[in-house]
């Protein structure tokens, strides 16, 4: 979660008026509110969905500003939703959140989104050995790659040198790594598009195979390279492989893949061999050729997902752990 502006400078109109308290929404008679699990970032919100008296599924997604800093990045991705929802975006219009108001939650901010259809794909994902089946995860993946193409299509502007990690990168070593990896994706142009930036299984929202929902944009822009969201999902698939497996033991249904270290799953992705390494390669191929780069350069693209990983993440082991990934994949 960050405060700066990826936005590429958007503008809305959507002022900061408080409609009312919270309390008044979260308590109006017949109204039931769930809380759902905080996100273990520093700077997290907390969310809530709201069922209205009369109504069997909750219409409402709260978020409600714990800190300072997020409170103003809860507020930037409500401008944000309000600026998508003006662009004529015909095919994925309607699996964005709508803006729903503004609340003041004891001084602190809160943003309400209508709801959007569908279950969090995360949830089959962890299904009792969905993973082990390569047709269950071609679908998980060729349902991302159906709306990421959707979302590019919709939203394409100029060209520009391929580039995903943001910035300067100030580890000295990292940075090193980075050198040669960025150099040859540069030599690469990609369409500038609308970018989710944490494009990954727990924020998108599927209804059989086909994604109704992408929730979550408190990290995107409205003009920056559609590259990493392809990178962001393919990693943070393989990430989590692993989870339900015991330490040392093989991961059911890869063979070659164990549970020894973390990011088991994301090295096996991108070094060995079989059905799944074979998948995620396609699926980042794949979206190079749509966007009018070269296929070669998909391994480019995965080391440079794991570096802006590591160099945007709010969570220090988390970015740590990705740093450490990326140089032993390099060394």
């Amino acid at each position: 979660m960050t405060t700066h502006d990826r936005a590429g400078g958007a503008t809305v109109a959507e002022p900061r008026v408080y409609r009312s308290p919270l309390r008044d929404l979260l308590s109006a008679p017949g109204t039931r509110v769930v809380l759902l699990d905080r996100s273990r970032d520093p700077n997290a919100a907390v969310t809530v969905l709201v069922t209205p008296q009369g109504a069997n599924e909750p219409e409402l997604a709260v978020k409600i500003a714990t800190t300072p800093v997020a409170a103003e990045v809860i507020e930037r991705e409500a401008r944000l939703l309000v600026e998508l929802s003006r662009r004529k975006l015909r095919r994925v219009r309607h699996t964005l959140p709508r803006h729903a108001g503004v609340y003041d939650a004891d001084g602190m901010l809160a943003v309400a989104a209508a709801v959007l259809p569908g279950v969090p794909m995360i949830t089959r994902y962890h299904a009792y050995r969905r993973l082990a089946r390569a047709e269950a995860v071609r679908e998980d993946l060729a349902a991302a790659a159906t709306w990421l193409a959707e979302l590019h299509a919709d939203t394409a502007q100029e060209r520009a040198p391929v580039a995903l990690v943001p910035g300067d990168v100030e580890d000295g070593e990292l940075a090193a790594a980075l050198r040669p990896i960025t150099a040859r994706l540069a030599t690469a142009t990609t369409p500038r598009t609308v970018v989710h930036g944490d494009f990954w299984a727990g924020n998108v929202l599927v209804t059989g195979d086909v994604v109704t929902g992408v929730v979550d944009w408190a990290a995107a822009e409205l003009s920056g390279e559609p590259l990493r969201d392809v990178a962001r999902f393919a990693l943070s698939y393989a990430l989590y492989l692993d989870r339900h497996t015991p330490a040392g033991w093989r991961v059911a249904g890869h063979r070659g893949l164990r549970a020894d270290r973390w990011g088991a799953g994301v090295e096996y992705v991108l070094t060995g061999h079989g059905w799944l390494p074979d998948l995620v390669r396609e699926f980042v191929t794949a979206a190079l050729h749509r966007l009018g780069a070269p296929e070669a350069l998909w391994r480019e693209v995965l080391l440079s997902g794991i570096a802006e990983v590591a160099v945007t993440a709010d969570h220090p082991e988390f970015a740590r752990r990705h740093r450490d990934l990326l140089l032993r994949l390099v060394r």
